[in-house]
């Protein structure tokens, strides 16, 4: 942000000014467009950040906002479009999976099949949100000891995996995570906030959902995917074209209130 803010002579407050309403707009353009999504495999996952400070620093950390701690990004994606249908900020607790299963079902228009891994906080959520209309396994992934350098971040090493049939007539041989973890490496790569042992995480909530708004409209809407060659939108059928930045700014524009009549002035009784 100081470097754009250098390189075209305006204010570091006009940069992150247009950035939250360039957030904002995405979050519109996402709860619009990303709606009546015909699907038939849809992964979900959890992936860790934080704001200002991690959780365990928070207490004493100082002038700690409020949202400050450990930042969890929840997301839905479809396997065979690779469609980030529903998202959402906030923690680990099943009110977050309750909210995001949620928001999941109302964008769907069939049944699915649903995979997750083993966070139990999933169980009451997609029966929450369902009922007995889903498809659900969970793949329940099985870690062996973390050996690391006491204070260092090391993953605990994965020795095996089992599938486990939770509601409905799930296929077994589709029961996996594989694509929304694949996703969750692209989000690292893509967000400089996402890196672990780094100082370019986010200072605030607001901006950190910002940020995810503007990525997940881009991977969504105007990006195209490697294997697909089109946007993961357009291979939904959500739309039939190739969007831009331009789109972005046009929301921004149609969002924005309407500019008070210059000059205009109250009538003081005299």
């Amino acid at each position: 942000m100081r470097s754009i803010s250098r390189v075209v002579d305006v204010s570091i407050n006009t940069v992150s000014k247009l950035l939250v309403e360039a957030g904002e707009a995405c979050l519109a353009i996402h709860d619009e467009n990303v709606r009546g999504v015909k699907a038939s495999r849809i992964q979900c996952d959890e992936i860790w950040s934080f704001c200002h400070a991690k959780q365990k620093n928070v207490a004493t950390a100082k002038a700690a906002p409020e949202g400050a701690g450990d930042v969890w990004t929840w997301t839905a994606i479809d396997a065979d479009t690779k469609l980030i249908v529903s998202y959402w900020v906030g923690d680990r607790s099943g009110e977050s999976a309750m909210v995001l299963m949620d928001d999941l079902r109302d964008r769907v228009a069939n049944r699915v099949q649903l995979t997750t891994d083993g966070h139990k906080a999933y169980l009451e959520a997609v029966e929450g949100a369902f009922g007995a209309d889903v498809d659900y396994a969970q793949l329940v992934k099985l870690y062996g000891p973390t050996i690391t350098a006491p204070g260092r971040y090391s993953p605990a090493e994965c020795i095996g995996a089992k599938k486990v049939r939770v509601e409905g007539n799930p296929d077994i041989d589709h029961v996996s995570t594989s694509y929304v973890e694949r996703q969750n490496l692209t989000m690292r790569m893509s967000m400089r906030r996402f890196t672990r042992l780094t100082d370019a995480f986010s200072k605030k909530l607001d901006n950190h959902i910002h940020a995810l708004a503007l990525y997940f409209v881009f991977y969504n809407f105007t990006r195209i995917h490697k294997t697909l060659r089109m946007s993961p939108a357009m291979a939904a059928g959500i739309t039939d074209r190739l969007w831009s930045l331009d789109d972005v700014i046009a929301k921004i524009d149609e969002m924005a209130p309407a500019p008070a009549k210059r000059g205009a002035y109250k009538k003081r009784n005299v």
